[in-house]
């Protein structure tokens, strides 16, 4: 049963694929420097790599924000978030996962009754935010960067040619692994307190945890998208937003690429916790607003005179109606599961105060037993007899 409720996990997973290809390898394929072939099967590679070995730091902050008991529940959550990205890319629109998962934990929390964390939510909410202006200000200082240089240096064209196709690849890599670190989470993350899978030895070499193997899982589901579905979203951040050309294309990728990695380097916090710097918090953040970013400080060093404002407001568009709508299915998928089919789509623990402790009734047949009358301490008897013989009461005691 654990299997059909990971469908729609993998199809999230499928769906990221196959919208986020375009944000790490859309501007090489755009540009005629690398092939799709060539450029899905090294997204593949490095997007399994960084969600097995890097996943891990991103998946805490989603449970924090809403912890899904039940795999009924798990399957809804992932199907809807699946269904608004799918909905999304088949208008050819890069939207965020990132978004649409959390859309979906606070439909879950709205129907399960369960507490949204506001402080938590309003952090993840400005590391978007914040993702989108620092993509930009990498992309714009890079660019400004690489021009000087290539101005001073003097490379011959076909040379430069030779070394942007080469950097390319290195960037795609980067990013598709950054990609898979950040974003597993979005697919895989709400299984991982329900999900029973025990560690396993792999040839004695290495040992994959419950969390990897869902985690390996979520993966290949995304490397799946890109094979099968990412050529539509491409043409719309390779080309449709703004005319890059192979070195641009190179440096959003680059800027995108570092801003996802800093949102989810669990070394990169621990190193600067160890220093007494601030920490950079893990969270999942969207590629697509990345990218978007990275284009816009290109932009914005050109003078914005080429950049596509209707796409971009589309764009914009997408990444406010993804998250109502990956919610809205959430609540109404959890009521038709819950009511139609009978499933468990969320357990309700009673609390120990809430718990009414009933205590057995004397028998009716046997009165109550009355309480002895108190008899008086020898002490206060001898004072009153006292007194009364000083008083010349001469009243003997009762007793």
């Amino acid at each position: 049963m654990i299997y059909i409720f990971l469908v729609s996990g993998l199809f999230l997973g499928w769906s990221l694929g196959a919208n986020h290809a375009a944000n790490v390898i859309g501007t090489a394929v755009t540009s005629k420097m690398v092939r799709f072939r060539t450029a899905a099967v090294l997204c593949s590679v490095f997007v399994i790599l960084g969600s097995v070995r890097g996943g891990t730091g991103t998946t805490a902050t989603l449970g924090r924000l809403g912890r899904v008991d039940a795999m009924a529940g798990a399957f809804m959550v992932t199907l809807a978030a699946a269904l608004a990205v799918y909905w999304m890319t088949q208008l050819k629109l890069p939207v965020s996962t990132s978004q649409a998962i959390i859309g979906s934990l606070l439909g879950w929390n709205l129907f399960a009754g369960a507490a949204t964390d506001l402080h938590l939510l309003e952090r993840i909410v400005l590391s978007w935010g914040a993702a989108i202006v620092l993509a930009a200000l990498l992309s714009a200082a890079l660019y400004l960067l690489f021009r000087a240089v290539l101005k001073r240096m003097r490379i011959h064209l076909l040379r430069v040619d030779a070394y942007t196709r080469a950097g390319l690849v290195a960037v795609g890599a980067f990013g598709s692994y950054s990609l898979g670190a950040n974003n597993i989470a979005n697919v895989m993350g709400v299984f991982v307190p329900v999900a029973p899978f025990r560690d396993i030895s792999v040839g004695g070499l290495f040992t994959l945890t419950g969390v990897q193997q869902l985690f390996l899982l979520g993966g290949v589901a995304i490397a799946v998208g890109v094979f099968t579905y990412s050529h539509r979203v491409i043409q719309t951040v390779g080309g449709d937003l703004l005319k890059l050309s192979p070195l641009a294309g190179l440096i959003v990728v680059l800027a995108e690429s570092l801003a996802l990695f800093l949102f989810s380097s669990r070394w990169l916090e621990g190193w600067l916790l160890a220093h007494g710097l601030p920490a950079i918090p893990l969270v999942p953040i969207s590629s697509s607003q990345a990218v978007i970013g990275g284009i816009i400080g290109i932009a914005v060093v050109r003078r914005g005179r080429e950049i596509r404002f209707r796409v971009l407001g589309e764009i914009a568009l997408g990444w406010l109606v993804t998250p109502l709508l990956a919610g809205v299915v959430t609540f109404f998928g959890l009521f038709v599961l819950q009511n139609v089919f009978g499933l468990e789509v969320h357990r309700r623990a009673v609390p120990a105060a809430a718990v009414e402790v009933v205590r057995p009734a004397p028998p009716r047949s046997l009165p109550a037993a009355q309480p002895p009358p108190p008899v008086p301490e020898k002490k206060s008897l001898e004072k009153k007899a006292s007194g009364d013989r000083k008083n010349g009461t001469g009243k003997k005691s009762e007793y």
